[in-house]
Protein backbone atom coordinates (compact mmCIF):
# COMPACT_ATOMS: atom_id res chain seq x y z
CA UNK A 1 0.00 0.00 0.00
CA UNK A 2 1.52 3.28 -1.11
CA UNK A 3 0.31 6.39 1.02
CA UNK A 4 0.84 9.78 2.36
CA UNK A 5 -0.46 12.13 5.52
CA UNK A 6 -0.89 15.68 3.87
CA UNK A 7 -0.23 18.51 6.81
CA UNK A 8 0.42 22.36 5.84
CA UNK A 9 2.50 24.93 7.96
CA UNK A 10 -0.88 26.82 8.78
CA UNK A 11 -4.61 26.32 7.91
CA UNK A 12 -5.78 27.87 4.67
CA UNK A 13 -2.91 26.92 2.95
CA UNK A 14 -4.21 24.54 0.52
CA UNK A 15 -3.70 21.13 1.68
CA UNK A 16 -7.14 19.45 0.58
CA UNK A 17 -6.26 21.19 -2.61
CA UNK A 18 -2.80 19.31 -2.60
CA UNK A 19 -4.43 16.40 -0.92
CA UNK A 20 -6.77 15.84 -4.28
CA UNK A 21 -4.69 16.47 -6.20
CA UNK A 22 -2.35 13.57 -5.20
CA UNK A 23 -5.60 11.37 -5.65
CA UNK A 24 -5.87 12.06 -9.14
CA UNK A 25 -2.19 11.96 -9.97
CA UNK A 26 -2.45 8.26 -8.41
CA UNK A 27 -5.41 7.46 -10.41
CA UNK A 28 -3.24 8.79 -13.33
CA UNK A 29 -0.47 6.54 -12.96
CA UNK A 30 -3.12 3.55 -12.62
CA UNK A 31 -3.41 3.34 -8.65
CA UNK A 32 -6.73 2.65 -7.52
CA UNK A 33 -6.56 5.27 -4.79
CA UNK A 34 -9.01 6.12 -1.56
CA UNK A 35 -8.56 9.47 0.09
CA UNK A 36 -9.45 10.25 4.07
CA UNK A 37 -10.10 13.30 6.25
CA UNK A 38 -10.02 11.33 9.59
CA UNK A 39 -11.30 14.61 11.54
CA UNK A 40 -12.81 17.55 10.14
CA UNK A 41 -14.75 21.01 11.79
CA UNK A 42 -16.80 23.20 9.62
CA UNK A 43 -19.47 21.59 8.32
CA UNK A 44 -22.60 22.03 6.50
CA UNK A 45 -25.99 20.49 7.53
CA UNK A 46 -27.45 18.01 4.98
CA UNK A 47 -30.31 15.54 4.70
CA UNK A 48 -27.42 12.80 5.40
CA UNK A 49 -25.86 14.30 8.25
CA UNK A 50 -23.39 16.90 8.41
CA UNK A 51 -20.81 16.98 5.28
CA UNK A 52 -17.41 18.54 5.51
CA UNK A 53 -16.06 20.31 2.00
CA UNK A 54 -12.86 19.28 2.38
CA UNK A 55 -13.67 15.24 3.00
CA UNK A 56 -16.26 15.70 -0.11
CA UNK A 57 -13.46 16.98 -2.10
CA UNK A 58 -11.30 14.13 -1.35
CA UNK A 59 -14.00 11.76 -1.83
CA UNK A 60 -14.61 13.00 -5.39
CA UNK A 61 -10.79 12.84 -5.84
CA UNK A 62 -10.24 9.20 -5.33
CA UNK A 63 -11.08 6.96 -7.55
CA UNK A 64 -12.23 4.11 -5.55
CA UNK A 65 -16.06 4.51 -4.46
CA UNK A 66 -15.94 5.03 -0.58
CA UNK A 67 -19.33 6.01 2.13
CA UNK A 68 -18.78 9.29 3.60
CA UNK A 69 -18.49 7.79 7.38
CA UNK A 70 -15.25 6.30 6.34
CA UNK A 71 -13.71 9.42 4.29
CA UNK A 72 -14.90 10.87 7.14
CA UNK A 73 -15.40 9.58 10.51
CA UNK A 74 -15.73 12.43 13.21
CA UNK A 75 -17.40 15.31 11.36
CA UNK A 76 -18.44 18.65 13.15
CA UNK A 77 -20.42 21.63 12.30
CA UNK A 78 -19.01 24.80 13.59
CA UNK A 79 -15.64 25.70 12.30
CA UNK A 80 -13.49 25.76 15.38
CA UNK A 81 -10.47 23.39 16.37
CA UNK A 82 -11.40 19.94 16.33
CA UNK A 83 -11.08 18.88 20.16
CA UNK A 84 -13.29 22.22 20.99
CA UNK A 85 -16.01 21.25 18.29
CA UNK A 86 -15.80 17.68 20.26
CA UNK A 87 -16.31 18.99 23.49
CA UNK A 88 -18.80 20.72 22.50
CA UNK A 89 -21.14 18.35 21.27
CA UNK A 90 -20.19 15.38 24.14
CA UNK A 91 -17.87 13.60 21.36
CA UNK A 92 -14.34 11.79 22.05
CA UNK A 93 -12.32 11.72 19.20
CA UNK A 94 -10.06 8.18 19.48
CA UNK A 95 -8.02 6.23 17.20
CA UNK A 96 -9.89 3.05 17.60
CA UNK A 97 -12.58 4.73 15.33
CA UNK A 98 -10.51 6.48 12.96
CA UNK A 99 -8.44 3.13 12.32
CA UNK A 100 -11.20 1.19 11.83
CA UNK A 101 -12.41 3.33 9.07
CA UNK A 102 -8.86 3.46 7.68
CA UNK A 103 -8.58 -0.28 7.42
CA UNK A 104 -11.98 -0.34 5.44
CA UNK A 105 -11.35 2.36 3.52
CA UNK A 106 -8.01 0.89 2.38
CA UNK A 107 -9.31 -2.49 1.46
CA UNK A 108 -8.57 -2.81 -2.56
CA UNK A 109 -6.66 0.24 -3.02
CA UNK A 110 -3.32 0.86 -4.08
CA UNK A 111 -2.78 4.33 -2.70
CA UNK A 112 -4.41 6.37 -0.12
CA UNK A 113 -3.56 9.88 0.82
CA UNK A 114 -5.30 11.27 4.46
CA UNK A 115 -5.52 14.92 4.79
CA UNK A 116 -4.62 16.25 8.29
CA UNK A 117 -6.70 19.16 9.81
CA UNK A 118 -5.06 22.77 10.27
CA UNK A 119 -1.46 22.05 10.96
CA UNK A 120 1.14 19.84 12.08
CA UNK A 121 0.59 19.91 16.28
CA UNK A 122 -3.71 20.12 16.41
CA UNK A 123 -4.87 18.62 19.21
CA UNK A 124 -8.04 16.09 19.11
CA UNK A 125 -8.77 15.37 22.60
CA UNK A 126 -6.93 16.22 26.07
CA UNK A 127 -4.73 13.00 25.11
CA UNK A 128 -4.56 12.89 21.20
CA UNK A 129 -3.27 14.89 18.98
CA UNK A 130 -2.34 15.01 15.08
CA UNK A 131 1.06 13.93 15.39
CA UNK A 132 -0.18 10.66 17.39
CA UNK A 133 -2.87 10.04 14.45
CA UNK A 134 0.35 10.02 11.66
CA UNK A 135 2.54 7.46 13.98
CA UNK A 136 -0.22 5.03 13.98
CA UNK A 137 -0.89 5.72 10.33
CA UNK A 138 2.76 5.08 9.90
CA UNK A 139 2.53 7.30 6.40
CA UNK A 140 5.48 9.51 4.98
CA UNK A 141 4.13 13.05 5.46
CA UNK A 142 4.07 15.29 2.63
CA UNK A 143 4.35 19.56 4.04
CA UNK A 144 2.03 22.13 1.96
CA UNK A 145 4.00 25.11 2.47
CA UNK A 146 1.91 28.22 1.94
CA UNK A 147 4.01 30.78 -0.21
CA UNK A 148 3.59 33.96 2.29
CA UNK A 149 5.80 36.26 4.79
CA UNK A 150 6.60 33.92 7.04
CA UNK A 151 6.50 30.56 5.42
CA UNK A 152 9.90 30.10 6.12
CA UNK A 153 9.54 30.28 9.64
CA UNK A 154 6.20 28.05 9.49
CA UNK A 155 7.85 25.55 6.68
CA UNK A 156 10.87 24.65 9.01
CA UNK A 157 9.43 24.67 12.44
CA UNK A 158 6.62 22.54 10.82
CA UNK A 159 9.45 19.89 9.23
CA UNK A 160 11.26 19.93 12.93
CA UNK A 161 8.57 18.73 14.09
CA UNK A 162 7.62 16.41 11.67
CA UNK A 163 10.62 14.72 12.52
CA UNK A 164 11.17 14.87 16.28
CA UNK A 165 7.89 13.28 16.11
CA UNK A 166 9.51 10.28 14.61
CA UNK A 167 7.26 10.73 11.55
CA UNK A 168 9.60 11.07 7.61
CA UNK A 169 9.15 14.09 5.45
CA UNK A 170 8.49 12.26 2.28
CA UNK A 171 8.30 15.75 0.49
CA UNK A 172 6.78 19.42 0.81
CA UNK A 173 4.69 21.26 -1.67
CA UNK A 174 5.09 24.79 -2.70
CA UNK A 175 1.58 26.61 -2.90
CA UNK A 176 1.48 30.27 -3.86
CA UNK A 177 -1.32 31.14 -2.16
CA UNK A 178 -0.37 35.01 -1.90
CA UNK A 179 0.07 36.94 -5.46
CA UNK A 180 1.70 39.93 -3.91
CA UNK A 181 3.78 37.53 -1.76
CA UNK A 182 7.80 39.57 -2.44
CA UNK A 183 10.59 37.19 -3.09
CA UNK A 184 8.92 34.10 -4.19
CA UNK A 185 11.71 32.92 -5.61
CA UNK A 186 14.96 33.90 -2.98
CA UNK A 187 12.45 32.45 -0.74
CA UNK A 188 11.74 29.08 -2.42
CA UNK A 189 15.35 28.85 -3.19
CA UNK A 190 15.99 28.82 0.75
CA UNK A 191 13.01 25.95 1.28
CA UNK A 192 14.60 24.19 -1.07
CA UNK A 193 17.85 24.53 0.35
CA UNK A 194 16.69 24.23 3.89
CA UNK A 195 14.19 21.90 4.25
CA UNK A 196 16.26 18.86 3.30
CA UNK A 197 13.43 16.71 1.38
CA UNK A 198 12.03 16.45 -1.82
CA UNK A 199 10.03 19.46 -3.32
CA UNK A 200 7.37 17.46 -4.91
CA UNK A 201 5.56 20.76 -7.03
CA UNK A 202 5.05 24.05 -6.96
CA UNK A 203 1.65 25.21 -7.59
CA UNK A 204 1.32 28.78 -9.34
CA UNK A 205 -1.29 30.92 -8.13
CA UNK A 206 -4.16 30.78 -9.74
CA UNK A 207 -7.90 31.33 -8.85
CA UNK A 208 -10.00 27.98 -9.36
CA UNK A 209 -7.65 25.49 -9.18
CA UNK A 210 -8.93 22.27 -9.52
CA UNK A 211 -7.73 18.76 -8.51
CA UNK A 212 -6.77 17.72 -12.16
CA UNK A 213 -4.81 20.65 -12.67
CA UNK A 214 -2.57 20.71 -9.36
CA UNK A 215 -2.17 16.98 -10.19
CA UNK A 216 -0.21 18.26 -13.43
CA UNK A 217 2.17 20.01 -11.60
CA UNK A 218 2.92 17.34 -8.46
CA UNK A 219 5.77 14.33 -9.13
CA UNK A 220 4.98 11.67 -6.86
CA UNK A 221 7.67 9.17 -8.43
CA UNK A 222 9.83 12.19 -6.22
CA UNK A 223 8.41 10.47 -2.83
CA UNK A 224 11.79 8.76 -1.63
CA UNK A 225 11.01 4.73 -2.26
CA UNK A 226 7.30 5.77 -3.23
CA UNK A 227 7.34 3.67 -6.52
CA UNK A 228 8.32 0.58 -4.87
CA UNK A 229 6.03 0.46 -1.89
CA UNK A 230 4.37 -2.59 -1.65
Amino acid sequence: MRGVFVTGTDTGVGKTLVAAGLLRAFARSGWPCVGMKPVASGAAMTAVGPRNADALALQRAASLSRPYEWVNPYVFVPPVAPHIAAAETGVSIGLARILESYTRLCQGADAVVVEGVGGWQVPLSDSLDMPDLARQLALPVILVVGLRLGCLNHALLSARAIRADGLKLGGWVANAIDAGFQRHGENLATLRRTLDAPLLGEIPHQSGQTAEAVATWLDVAAIPGFLTAA
